[in-house]
C-alpha cells in the first residue's frame, strides 16, 4: 500500500485551509520498502559523475530523484581550505549544495558551518555581478557599470606609467585573505615592485615574531592527534585558523586520554571543554608560561638530551655565564636560577591563576615530554605590548620538553606546507617599499599595514595605484575613520581598485569595484599546516569543471560564473599583458605560454606545471591513467607526505654540501654565504633555519638589533595595567580579539545561515562588575576608548574574568543610505557625520530586516540587530619590535547617556594620529643606522627582494 502519513487534528485543519500542503491527497503511489535503505557517509568516487539523491525539499512528494555531478573544490571561508564537494544539479546546471570531500587530508570530509554556507555566498542577491566604476566624487555612492576591457585598459595604463617613470613603490597590492600559493608573488615580481601588503600585523605578527626568534619559523604546526598534553592560548581555540581540522584531532587525542588546558580570560567553547581553564589577568600570560617552565626545571622534567643537541646553550653560557663550566647541566642550573622568581605562587599573585593549578599543569607539560603540544595565534600574542613573548614562552616550553618537531609535539609550519615549483618564475625585485617596511620597525612580522593611512597623512609617501583584494580595512582594522580619510584623498591614493565578490565598507571608497569569484568560482593551490603531514588541495571553478565533464571546454571562467564574475588568475594574467603590450617592460614574457609562445598563459598550463612536479603525484595519477592535473581535478587533494617529523635531523647529501664551509666553533655549514645545516658529531644535518641552525634560547639578533634586554624569553608588562588598583571603578581592559567559529570577518555578511546563528556582539560583563555599575543584560552601555566611544548592549555573565570586558570583532557591518545594498543579512544602515576636523559620528538608523529579493528567505529575517563596529574606536598600538597591533584597550564603561543609541560610534582622528606618534616613539632606530640593513637577512619576508635591497648605503636617518 502507498505510505500515508498520520495527521493530528491541527495538521488536518491546516491542510484543509491550505496553510500546509495536503500530502495525503498528493501522496505518490510509492511504498516504503521500494526506497533505498542503504546509508552512506559519503558518495563513493565512482558515483561522482552521476550521484542520485532524493530531494528533501520536494515534500510532500516522495522519492523525487535528483542527479548530481560532484565536483571537488575547497572552502574559502577561513585559512583551513577544507575540502568541499559541490553538488551540481545535472538538470539545471546549478550548484545545489556543498558537503565535505573525504579525499582531503586536512578536513577528511568534515566541515564546520562555514563550508556549507558557501552556497549562501554564491547565491547572495547583493553580490556584485559586473565591474563598477565610480560616477561622482570618491565615496559619493554613485556607480556605473563598465566593461572589463575598459577597466583593464585604464588600470593597466596607470600601472604602466608608474613603472615607466620608476615609481614602482606607488603600486600596491593589499590582501586580506591570501588563498593562493605563490601566484601573486609571481605577478608582483614580474612587475618588478615591492608591492605586497597584508593584514598580518593586525592578526598574527606577535605570535610570528615570538616563534621566529627562537625557531626560525614563524608559525606552529601542532600534531594534536598524538599529543599527551595540549596547551592552548587562543581567542577561541582555532576559531579562525584551522578550526575544523584541528578540532577533529584535538577530540581524537582527548578520547585517548590527552589533557587540555586553555589560557583565556573568557570562557570560550573550548575552555568549557577543557580539563583546565586558566582565566589569566590580561597581559600576564607570558609570566604564566615562565612559571610552567620553572616547575619543569625545578622538578627535573627537562629533556636533557634534546637540549644538549638542539639548543644554543653554549652561546648563552659564553655570553652570560663565563664563570660556569660549559656543560648542559650548568646551562640548566643557570636558567633555573634566572627564572627562580616565577613560582606557582608568583603566578597566583601576578596572573590570577591558582598556584596549585599552575604547579599541576606545569608538571603535566613536563611529563608529556616530546608529546607536549601547544599553539597560539591571536589571543594574548596579539593583544599586548610585548605579546610576542607569549609565543616565545611556548617555544621555550617546547625547547625544555624536546617537543619541537616530534610526534605529538609541535613542528615548524614550513615542514608541512608544500612549496610549489612555479612556471617561468620571475627574479626577486631590487625595490624596497618603506610604506610597508619602514625603518622604524626592522623586526616587524610583517608589513606595517595598519599604519598605512598614518604614514600617508604624515607625508612619508603616496600611492598611485592601490589594489585591495578580499580586504576591508575600514571595518577590520583599528582606527577605520583614519582609513576613510586617507581613501577619500586622491592626493594620497590615486586610483583604488577593490577586488571583491561583495560590496564592503572599503570598496565604497574605491574607483573601480571588480567582481571576483567566491571559492567555487576560481582556481587556487592550497597547502596548510593542519597536522603532521604535507598536502596540497585544488580550488577549482565548479561549473567550469562540470562543463568539462560534459565535453564542453571553457577557456574563461566568465563563461560559466554568474554575470561577469571573473576569477583572479585570469584577471591578473590579462592585466599584466595589458600593462606590457609590446614586451618592452620585460613583464609580458612571464604571462605568455611556455608551450605556445606568443599566446597567453592559461590556468591549465600554470597548474599542470605545478602538479607535474609534486613528489609522488605523477605516479599516483598514472596508476589511474590520469595526468596530475586531471587527478587533482578529480579528487581535489593529494597527500604528499605523512608523517612529517624531525626534519631537523635530516642528513644533508654530499651533493648538498659540495663546496660548503663548516665553522669549526659553531658547526654551522654555509654554502654561497648562507647557512644550510649544522655539523653535529660526524653528521651534517639540516637543523633549524636560525643563524645558529639551533633553537635559539639566547638570541644574538635581539642584541644586534637594539633590544639587549630581551635576549632570552621573558615577560614584558602590557600597555594595559594588570593590577586592579591601577584602575578607576569604571575602568576595564577591553578584550576585542575573539570571534565566533561560525562567522568569518567580512565574508559572513553574505551568508544567511551564519547570520541566522549569530547576529549580535554584546559586551560581556562579569556579574560582579555589572552589579557594581548597575548594569543588567540588555542594558545599553557606553564604552569610552582613547579616541572616542561606542554604544552596545550588555550581556552579564560568569564566563569572563572580573575586571575584563569583551566584545567580539566579527559583527557590526554597515553601509550608508547612499551606498549599494550589501550584506543585508547582517549589516545596518548608518548615518556618518563629520562634526569638525577629525571628529566623526556614526549612528545606526536601521538594522537588518526583511527585504524583497529573488531569495524567499530574505523576507523571513527575524533579527533586527547586526552588531557594533567597535574597531572604529580603537587607536593604533604598534608593538615596537614585532610590529603587531596590540588590540586590548583600556576603556571606561558606564551606563549609556540619554541620547545614546545602540551602535553609536564617536571618533576623533586627531587624537588617533597623536596616539600613533606616541607609540612610534617606542621604536629604536639605532640598529638600522649601525648595520646599514633594513632588516636581518635571515628573517623571512613575504615577496622577499634581493639581498641588495636590504641595504641602506650609506645608512641614512629616519624619514
Amino acid at each position: 500500500m502507498p505510505y500515508r502519513p498520520r495527521r493530528n487534528w491541527i495538521e488536518r485543519i491546516a491542510a484543509g485551509i491550505g496553510v500546509i500542503p495536503d500530502s495525503d491527497a498528493d501522496a505518490p503511489d510509492v511504498s516504503a520498502p521500494s526506497l533505498p535503505i542503504e546509508l552512506k557517509r559519503y558518495p563513493s568516487t565512482d558515483e561522482w559523475d552521476d550521484f542520485v539523491e532524493y530531494d528533501a525539499k520536494a515534500w510532500p512528494r516522495r522519492a523525487v530523484a535528483r542527479h548530481y555531478r560532484l565536483v571537488p573544490t575547497t572552502c574559502f571561508n577561513c585559512e583551513s581550505a577544507c575540502g568541499l564537494l559541490a553538488y551540481v544539479d545535472k538538470e539545471t546546471g546549478k550548484i545545489r549544495k556543498f558537503e565535505g570531500n573525504p579525499h582531503h587530508p586536512g578536513s577528511r570530509g568534515k566541515n564546520c558551518a562555514k563550508g556549507p554556507a558557501t552556497i549562501n555566498q554564491i547565491n547572495d542577491t547583493d553580490r556584485i555581478l559586473t565591474p563598477m566604476k565610480r560616477d561622482g566624487p570618491r565615496g559619493s555612492g554613485k556607480w556605473r557599470p563598465v566593461s572589463w576591457d575598459d577597466a583593464i585598459s585604464d588600470i593597466a595604463a596607470r600601472v604602466r606609467r608608474a613603472l615607466q617613470e620608476k615609481r614602482q613603490n606607488e603600486v600596491v597590492y593589499h590582501v586580506g585573505r591570501p588563498g593562493a600559493e605563490g601566484f601573486m608573488d609571481r605577478v608582483l615580481r614580474a612587475w618588478g615592485i615591492d608591492g605586497h601588503n597584508s593584514h598580518t600585523n593586525i592578526c598574527s605578527a606577535g605570535a610570528r615574531f615570538g616563534y621566529v626568534i627562537v625557531t626560525g619559523d614563524d608559525r606552529p604546526s601542532p600534531d594534536y592527534a598524538h599529543a599527551r598534553f595540549i596547551l592552548a592560548l587562543n581567542a577561541h581555540f582555532e576559531s579562525g585558523h584551522y578550526f575544523n581540522p584541528h578540532a577533529q584531532r584535538i577530540t581524537e587525542a582527548m578520547t585517548k586520554g590527552c589533557k587540555l588546558a586553555v589560557v583565556d580570560p573568557r570562557l570560550s567553547n573550548t575552555a568549557a571543554r577543557a580539563d583546565y581553564w586558566m582565566p589569566t589577568i590580561p597581559g600576564t600570560e607570558a609570566a604564566l608560561l615562565l612559571c610552567f617552565a620553572r616547575v619543569i626545571l625545578e622538578e627535573n622534567l627537562c629533556n636533557r638530551d634534546f637540549i644538549e643537541r638542539w639548543v644554543n646553550w653554549r652561546a648563552y653560557l659564553q655570553a652570560c655565564h663565563t664563570d660556569r663550566a660549559e656543560t648542559v647541566e650548568e646551562f640548566i642550573a643557570a636558567i633555573g636560577a634566572h627564572y627562580d622568581k616565577y613560582t606557582p605562587e608568583f603566578a597566583e599573585s601576578e596572573c590570577g591563576v591558582s598556584a596549585k593549578m599552575v604547579a599541576e599543569v606545569g608538571r603535566l607539560i613536563g611529563e608529556a615530554g616530546s608529546r607536549f603540544c601547544a599553539h597560539t595565534w591571536r589571543g594574548a600574542a596579539s593583544a599586548h605590548l610585548g605579546g610576542w613573548e607569549v609565543a616565545r614562552g611556548l617555544a621555550f616550553l617546547h625547547l625544555l620538553t624536546g617537543s619541537w618537531g616530534t610526534k605529538g609535539g609541535t613542528s615548524p609550519n614550513s615542514w608541512h606546507k608544500y612549496h610549489a615549483h612555479l612556471i617561468n618564475p620571475p627574479p626577486p625585485t631590487d625595490q624596497w617599499n618603506e610604506l610597508h617596511w619602514p625603518r622604524d620597525y626592522p623586526l616587524a612580522h610583517y608589513e606595517m599595514s595598519f599604519l598605512l593611512p598614518h604614514f600617508l597623512k604624515e607625508g612619508r609617501g603616496k600611492i598611485d595605484v592601490y589594489f585591495t583584494r578580499v580586504f576591508n580595512p575600514v571595518w577590520t582594522y583599528p582606527d577605520g575613520f583614519t582609513w576613510i580619510e586617507a581613501l577619500s584623498d586622491e592626493s594620497k591614493i590615486g586610483l583604488h581598485i577593490a577586488l571583491t565578490p561583495t560590496w564592503n565598507e572599503t570598496a565604497m571608497f574605491a574607483d573601480y569595484v571588480l567582481p571576483m569569484g567566491h571559492g567555487p568560482e576560481r582556481h587556487d593551490l592550497n597547502t596548510y599546516e593542519t597536522h603532521s603531514a604535507t598536502w596540497i588541495a585544488f580550488r577549482q571553478p565548479v561549473l567550469r569543471a562540470a562543463k568539462r565533464a560534459e565535453g564542453i571546454e571553457v577557456s574563461d571562467t566568465r563563461e560559466v560564473n554568474p554575470g561577469e564574475v571573473w576569477e583572479e588568475d585570469e584577471f591578473w594574467i590579462a592585466l599584466s599583458l595589458a600593462i606590457d603590450p609590446d614586451g618592452s617592460l620585460g613583464i609580458r614574457k612571464y604571462f605568455e605560454s611556455v608551450e605556445h609562445p606568443g599566446q597567453p598563459l592559461t590556468v591549465d598550463e600554470y597548474y599542470s606545471h605545478i602538479f607535474d612536479r609534486v613528489e609522488g603525484l605523477p605516479e599516483k595519477a598514472k596508476s589511474e591513467d590520469l595526468t596530475p592535473l586531471e587527478y587533482m581535478r578529480k579528487y581535489g587533494a593529494f597527500q604528499v607526505d605523512s608523517p612529517v617529523l624531525q626534519k631537523n635531523e635530516r642528513k644533508l647529501s654530499s651533493e648538498e654540501t659540495q663546496g660548503a664551509d663548516t665553522d669549526d666553533q659553531t658547526g654551522v655549514v654555509t654554502k654561497n654565504g648562507k647557512p644550510i645545516g649544522i655539523k653535529i658529531g660526524r653528521s651534517i644535518v639540516q637543523g633549524f633555519p636560525t643563524p645558529s641552525r639551533l633553537l635559539e634560547f639566547y638570541s644574538p639578533t635581539m642584541i644586534e638589533w637594539g633590544w639587549p634586554e630581551y635576549t632570552i624569553p621573558g615577560y614584558i608588562p602590557s600597555h594595559i595595567p594588570s593590577k586592579p588598583e591601577d584602575y578607576a571603578e569604571d575602568e576595564f581592559c577591553l578584550l576585542p580579539t575573539f570571534r565566533l567559529p561560525t562567522l568569518i570577518h567580512t565574508r559572513s555578511g553574505s551568508a544567511k545561515w551564519l547570520n541566522e546563528i549569530a547576529q549580535r556582539n554584546p559586551l560581556w560583563v562579569h556579574t560582579d562588575d555589572a552589579k557594581r555599575l548597575g548594569l543588567r543584560t540588555g542594558d545599553l552601555a557606553r564604552v569610552t576608548t582613547e579616541i572616542g566611544y561606542f554604544v552596545d548592549k550588555v550581556w552579564v555573565t560568569e564566563s569572563i574574568r572580573p575586571g575584563v570586558v569583551a566584545c567580539s570583532h566579527h559583527l557590526g557591518r554597515w553601509r550608508r543610505k547612499l551606498d549599494p545594498a550589501s550584506s543585508r543579512w547582517s549589516g545596518s544602515v548608518v548615518e556618518i557625520e563629520s562634526q569638525s576636523k577629525g571628529k566623526w559620528r556614526m549612528r545606526q538608523i536601521a538594522g537588518p530586516g526583511p527585504f524583497a529579493s529573488p531569495d524567499p528567505d530574505s523576507s523571513r529575517i527575524f533579527w533586527r540587530e547586526g552588531g557594533v563596529p567597535q574597531n572604529l574606536t580603537h587607536g593604533v598600538h604598534p608593538d615596537p619590535i614585532s610590529g603587531m597591533h596590540c588590540w586590548h584597550q583600556r576603556i571606561r564603561l558606564n551606563p549609556a547617556e540619554a541620547d545614546d543609541r545602540c551602535g553609536d560610534v564617536m571618533v576623533d582622528t586627531e587624537k588617533s594620529m597623536q596616539i600613533y606618534k606616541d607609540w612610534l616613539k617606542k621604536t629604536r632606530f639605532d640598529a638600522v643606522e649601525k648595520t646599514g640593513l633594513r632588516r636581518p637577512l635571515w628573517m623571512k619576508r613575504p615577496l622577499r627582494p634581493t639581498d641588495e635591497a636590504f641595504s641602506i648605503q650609506p645608512a641614512s636617518p629616519r624619514p
